[in-house]
């Protein structure tokens, strides 16, 4: 029978460690430890203190920013779990020399870190120059929506948000005349009732308080979109796993390495919004880096998918200096290449052919007879229809718009094929595009033409490999897939150091 030597895994040992000799060359800790000690000026934290001759001494921002970079690394993004790893696990005790800072300490270090995280996050960026990990050739912009540290339940327009504060307040009458009307009720009970109470009064003051100190949020359209109590700057998102209160990470990175070149958290801004500051920001780290090395003469080419394009974004891209190649929705089912997109439209069609099936065909505008020299129109019943606009705009195009008599159509015997319900107030409305502006090629259509080429296609076909690994390594691999803060400001910094924990790991091979 076989005899194995025990395994003492789970029992404690006093052992003399040096802690100079548990950080290993090659690895992460190894890296970062280098690139803080060495590289990075670190004086714009010494503006935090003014105890050189009164009060205690301060933990010291290296210590600091290496043990919040290394916790990062691992997953750990609560400060809490980070002061504990400082206290029980060699490794952080090994980085930052057995200092132990308490939770609130590492919390208030992090929730102040929007004021020094730009200068830092460039001074990677040109030591990722200098080792030659970025090569100017593409840039790829794309988002990844994180859950912020909000709940989505207090979301809600204005009158969403006064509605449920008179059901609170409601609610909280009902426990005040239940307790007057009856008399018998039990200490426990009346005790229960006291604390659900105070709780319901409280989130009504909750409410109130945010109406009386905050203006409603309006969309691109003017009109009310929904607010979050806990934190104002973030939005309810939809994501493959249901609705999300948080915010958008945007990022851009150079192809050759994966380097992330800028980095900018949103909230309650649209992902076709955030383009152009994003790019104008990456213009001035661009410049940055211009004054150490050499900028190329080729134009660098720009990726993004169709959740930035836009006519306002195409226009500026063209005049950003970029080779700009931009998707549209409709751009894989443009493409013979994708098998699946057909294949997927056919499903499409036959699950609506089998909806419809005993229905008759809806007349589309190829049914109305338009005369583009008299501006006349009739239907397919030959009833002559009444101009309702000749500079109607939709999707960045203008169309002349015709409207059917309301008494014709409601007596017309091909109202089945013409339209879906009964008319009630109009009668069937049909438009044709303008042929002046028909003629005019907007900036979108001149990009679909340039990304429908073979060179569009195979410069378009590398965006995937070049930004979707970035998102997959920091929420996935490495476990930052959550912000712990609130505000825009201090969530845009974390943002921000989780990218620089990602840039600091394609500095970890090039670290002797």
């Amino acid at each position: 029978m076989a005899n194995y030597k025990p395994d003492l895994s789970c029992q404690n040992k006093f052992i003399p460690i040096n802690f100079s000799e548990q950080i290993l060359p090659g690895t992460f800790e190894y890296a970062l430890c280098y690139i803080i000690e060495n590289k990075l000026d670190l004086s714009g934290f010494d503006a935090w203190y003014n105890n050189d001759k009164t009060g205690a001494a301060a933990y010291s921002p290296a210590v600091m920013l290496k043990i919040v970079l290394l916790g990062y690394a691992h997953g750990l993004i609560s400060s809490r779990r980070i002061a504990k790893a400082c206290e029980n696990n060699i490794l952080f005790m090994s980085v930052s020399g057995d200092v132990q800072p308490h939770y609130t300490s590492i919390a208030s270090f992090v929730a102040k870190m929007h004021e020094q995280i730009e200068p830092l996050f460039t001074q990677v960026l040109m030591i990722c120059d200098e080792e030659g990990l970025i090569g100017r050739n593409m840039f790829a912009i794309d988002g990844c929506k994180l859950k912020s540290n909000a709940s989505k339940e207090w979301s809600g327009t204005f009158d969403e948000l006064g509605r449920k504060k008179v059901k609170l307040e409601r609610a909280s009458k009902r426990i005040l005349e239940r307790h007057q009307s009856q008399d018998n009720l039990s200490e426990e009970q009346i005790t229960q009732d006291l604390k659900q109470k105070e709780k319901l009064d409280k989130s009504a003051d909750k409410i109130t308080q945010f109406l009386a100190t905050h203006h409603e949020k309006t969309g691109s359209k003017g009109k009310p979109v929904k607010s979050n109590i806990t934190d104002p700057d973030s939005a309810k998102m939809t994501t493959s796993k249901g609705t999300i209160q948080g915010y958008n990470g945007i990022a851009i990175n150079d192809d050759k390495h994966q380097v992330i070149l800028q980095a900018q958290a949103w909230g309650s801004v649209g992902e076709q919004q955030t383009l152009q500051p994003a790019v104008a920001k990456l213009k001035q780290q661009l410049d940055k880096l211009s004054q150490t090395t050499q900028p190329t003469k080729q134009p660098i080419k720009f990726t993004a998918d169709s959740g930035f394009n836009s006519e306002a974004n195409l226009a500026f891209m063209a005049q950003s200096g970029f080779d700009s190649y931009i998707a549209d929705n409709q751009f894989r089912k443009r493409n013979p290449l994708f098998k699946e997109s057909e294949t997927y439209e056919t499903a499409q069609e036959k699950r609506r052919l089998k909806r419809r099936k005993g229905k008759p065909r809806l007349f589309t505008s190829a049914d109305f007879h338009y005369d583009e020299v008299t501006q006349t129109c009739r239907c397919p019943a030959g009833k002559s229809m009444w101009r309702s606009g000749t500079h109607v705009k939709s999707h960045h195009q203008e169309y002349t718009r015709f409207c059917g008599y309301l008494k014709e159509c409601r007596v017309c015997p091909l109202q089945a094929q013409c339209m879906r319900k009964p008319p009630i107030k109009t009668g069937r409305q049909v438009q044709f595009k303008n042929d002046d502006l028909r003629k005019k090629h907007s900036y979108m259509d001149k990009m679909k033409v340039k990304i429908d080429s073979p060179m569009g296609r195979r410069a378009y076909s590398k965006r995937l490999g070049c930004i979707e690994p970035v998102f997959g390594n920091i929420t996935v691999n490495k476990g930052m897939n959550k912000l712990t803060l609130r505000g825009h400001k201090k969530v845009n910094a974390q943002w921000q150091l989780y990218c620089l924990v990602h840039n600091l790991e394609k500095l970890q091979n090039t670290i002797d």
